[in-house]
């Protein structure tokens, strides 16, 4: 999918199914004359001193302004300054009054609306439904600078403000809202933010292809509404409106229908079904047909037995799938699942059809997601005019962003390169594949060479150590599908589950030349890699895991195998533990070449979707095992649109056929339940050990009672405080306190972190010497590329809708 060049064709030619306009290649608006800003206005002040009398686009966010490309309303915001346009910024603004929202004067296109680069209520939420204490996106760390639902909030303000004004949400929040979505914290099904936000459009996914494209043309004068053709957007329509004539509408039941019996040809098809079809992994056997004249007709070829045809449809780019009604899937758990799976089913942008779904008298349209950007449209993007730093507003008495005024999130991606977007490892918890896509997006190997030097001769307080180079994954740089047109007719939800596509390139030769290349910089002495790793990729590259562990370790690397069970593992689409054992003699072999002593940090996760207390207890078992004691536990957190939640809500596999008899999941509810999958990670802690032995007994495993190095828990009980609670609450320290190595999110020996909030490590308190009996001799007490989940994706997964991807490898 390759975009056009900046040339007249490009500016005059209509762009066919999957393929786009460049960034690049539009006129600039007028405004362009001014030039670049040292950092986007958010006062008056600083809007007089540019020499403007208005803005042309206001972005509001619930993020503090980090002017860096790791933070979606830089990215977004300079991403329009490029194309001419003036753009203001409100940041966290007090959304008491419609006052703050007027500070910088009425935009004259549209405001631009995220929640930040997380969600709003996962950012103020534990798992557990409890208030954080801190917040990583604001200044000094301090939380409640944002509301709940922030989009719907800013938006209403805005809408207070200057009601004529055309209002667009996006970013993370917004994006997996789009539809009717469960909403873990109420407890129920709710509508689309877009309905109740009374926005005017919505942006989903990675949106500078759809927000250059929306404010070239609003600044056209092209009413907002007529807007209804732009890929990776959502907007309303009254049932029955004329401007959706021509469309050819398939009901979604008609592709997988919830509770029929009988078999039926399916568009969605199981990657086994297309297998036998097609003799590969991946393409299915879709044929395009009918002149946009005639009705939908299903049939089957005359020649092949019942069942052996194919269905004859209407041309994609003029399909709608109509989803089930906002009021059926509220009240009916197995149609929320169907329209959960169906959603996930339409997302590759080669060959995904728009979806539709009723709200009352009203339709939500989705249209198709925004045609990835190519390596020269990433190279523009990262190579503007970021001052790769935070708004001087913030800045303390002396000037710094390193005291009392300091963004935890700023910290965690100040010295670390972002190099690639996307993940098609499609793990049912995680939002990035739902939000960026599955399709890697790569940039080229000068522009990030050109970032790294940037960062060493301009950033403040670098010493020559790159705390990151990666993105969602460290390992996908640059690895895709082996052919354009397979990739374009995929359907399936990973490429890496249950094994790897054997469509998929793997190499790694890419990544270790960068490597190579990025470590030789003068300035330059030493890169950690702190994005996930993708080991099941890994280990298809011998050269890659040595060339790794070799320069790029700090004494530990983070790994996720999540879990070692196979109930909860195909739930998760993640690989067997056996994989990981495969890459950990890899890993130490190549540690012990090096002369080095490295372990793995591997991430577990709690009560998710298809986990019986006996896998957890398992689990237990293999940690102690294998020397491990938890830190940090973190339970499974239902966000929004993602596949594990569909399964939570339902009790439902959306990864199969739903029908009112598929298979059925077990879900952990309660908080008895859940407290207990949390205490068998945390099988070490006295307080647990009474739960622990009740459940054991029940589980007919008292054997796993006593005082013996095979035991898992004692059978004496010390005398314990009882004071054990969640890590984030507990473990919260005071805004400007020193800490130590331990509390800065360094695991000590014997310490495993697996939290899945994006939000840095806190030192739970253990007491060193407690924990160093764990580990085995020779253990080294921290290491220096341990720390939060991740670096560069942490400040940079959730940046893609109106581009509000951090929230660790989540």
């Amino acid at each position: 999918m390759q975009a056009l060049t900046p040339s007249k064709s490009a500016k005059t030619a209509k762009p066919g199914p999957g393929h786009a306009k460049a960034l690049t290649a539009y006129r600039p608006f007028w405004a362009k004359r001014f030039g670049p800003a040292p950092f986007l206005p958010m006062s008056r002040a600083e809007m007089e001193q540019l020499g403007w009398d208005s803005c042309d686009i206001i972005i509001v966010t619930g993020d503090a302004y980090v002017d860096h490309p790791s933070f979606g309303m830089a990215v977004i915001g300079r991403t329009l300054e490029a194309q001419g346009f003036r753009v203001g910024i409100i940041a966290q603004p007090d959304w008491q009054s419609a006052e703050a929202f007027k500070v910088l004067g009425k935009p004259n296109l549209f405001f631009g609306v995220a929640a930040g680069n997380m969600d709003s209520m996962i950012n103020r939420y534990t798992a557990d439904r409890k208030i954080r204490s801190d917040d990583v996106y604001t200044p000094g760390g301090q939380g409640g600078k944002r509301p709940d639902r922030a989009t719907l909030v800013y938006t209403q303000r805005c809408k207070e403000a200057w009601n004529e004004v055309p209002i667009i949400i996006g970013g993370i929040e917004a994006s997996l809202r789009r539809i009717a979505h469960y909403d873990y914290w109420q407890d129920k099904v709710r509508r689309s933010v877009l309905v109740d936000s009374k926005a005017d459009l919505l942006l989903y996914g990675n949106a500078e292809r759809a927000i250059v494209e929306i404010a070239h043309r609003l600044a056209a004068r092209q009413p907002v509404e007529s807007i209804t053709d732009v890929r990776g957007t959502a907007f309303m329509r009254r049932t029955n409106d004329p401007t959706a004539e021509g469309w050819f509408e398939l009901d979604s039941t008609e592709v997988d229908l919830p509770g029929r019996v009988d078999e039926h040809i399916s568009p969605y098809q199981t990657i086994e079904q297309t297998a036998e079809d097609k003799a590969a992994g991946c393409v299915t056997g879709q044929v395009k047909a009918g002149d946009g004249s005639k009705p939908i007709t299903i049939h089957r070829t005359a020649a092949k037995a019942p069942l052996e045809g194919k269905i004859q449809m209407p041309p994609r780019e003029r399909t709608v799938i109509r989803l089930p009604a906002y009021e059926q899937v509220k009240s009916d758990a197995v149609l929320y699942a169907h329209a959960n799976r169906v959603l996930h089913l339409e997302t590759n942008p080669g060959n995904a059809r728009a979806l539709v779904q009723r709200h009352a008298d009203r339709d939500v349209w989705i249209n198709p997601p925004p045609i990835p950007l190519t390596t020269p449209e990433m190279d523009h993007v990262f190579d503007l005019n970021y001052a790769r730093a935070p708004h001087p507003s913030y800045a303390d008495a002396n000037g710094s962003h390193d005291g009392e005024t300091k963004i935890p999130a700023w910290e965690m991606i100040r010295f670390s390169v972002n190099i690639m977007r996307g993940c098609f490892g499609g793990c049912t918890f995680c939002s990035i594949t739902e939000h960026e896509g599955r399709i890697i997006q790569s940039r080229s190997e000068d522009s990030v060479i050109r970032e790294i030097e940037e960062m060493r001769d301009k950033v403040k307080g670098f010493t020559g150590v790159i705390s990151d180079l990666g993105g969602p994954t460290a390992n996908m740089y640059r690895i895709g599908c082996k052919s354009p047109e397979i990739e374009a007719a995929c359907r399936k939800p990973s490429c890496v589950y249950p094994g790897i596509c054997q469509n998929l390139s793997t190499s790694h030769d890419p990544l270790i030349k960068m490597y190579r290349r990025a470590r030789a910089l003068k300035g330059v002495k030493k890169i950690l890699i702190s994005s996930g790793l993708r080991y099941d990729l890994a280990v298809q590259s011998p050269e890659y895991v040595k060339e790794l562990v070799t320069h790029h370790v700090g004494g530990y690397l983070k790994i996720a195998p999540e879990h070692t069970e196979d109930g909860p593992l195909t739930k998760m689409m993640k690989p067997g533990i056996g994989t990981y054992d495969r890459f950990k003699k890899m890993f130490d072999a190549a540690s012990e070449e090096a002369g080095k002593k490295q372990y793995l940090i591997p991430y577990f996760i709690a009560a998710h979707p298809g986990t019986s207390d006996e896998d957890m207890m398992n689990l237990a078992v293999w940690l102690k095992s294998n020397g491990f004691r938890a830190d940090q536990v973190q339970t499974f957190y239902p966000s929004p649109m993602a596949t594990a939640t569909a399964m939570y809500h339902s009790n439902k596999n959306p990864l199969k056929k739903v029908t009112r008899d598929s298979e059925s999941v077990d879900i952990v509810r309660g908080e008895r339940r859940r407290r207990l999958h949390k205490a068998f990670l945390r099988y070490h802690d006295a307080n647990n050990w009474p739960v622990l032995r009740e459940a054991l007994k029940t589980l007919g495993r008292a054997d796993l009672i006593g005082n013996g190095k095979h035991h898992l828990i004692p059978s004496y009980q010390p005398i314990t405080d009882g004071s054990y609670e969640s890590a984030r609450r507990k473990n919260s320290t005071p805004t400007g306190a020193k800490t130590s190595l331990a509390q800065r999110g360094q695991p000590l020996r014997g310490q495993i972190l697996t939290q899945h909030t994006g939000l840095p490590p806190r030192d739970n308190g253990s007491r060193p010497a407690r924990a160093e009996r764990a580990m085995p001799v020779g253990a080294p007490r921290a290491a220096s590329s341990a720390g939060p989940r991740s670096s560069v994706h942490s400040a940079n997964k959730a940046t893609a809708g109106l581009r509000s991807k951090p929230s660790g490898k989540r």
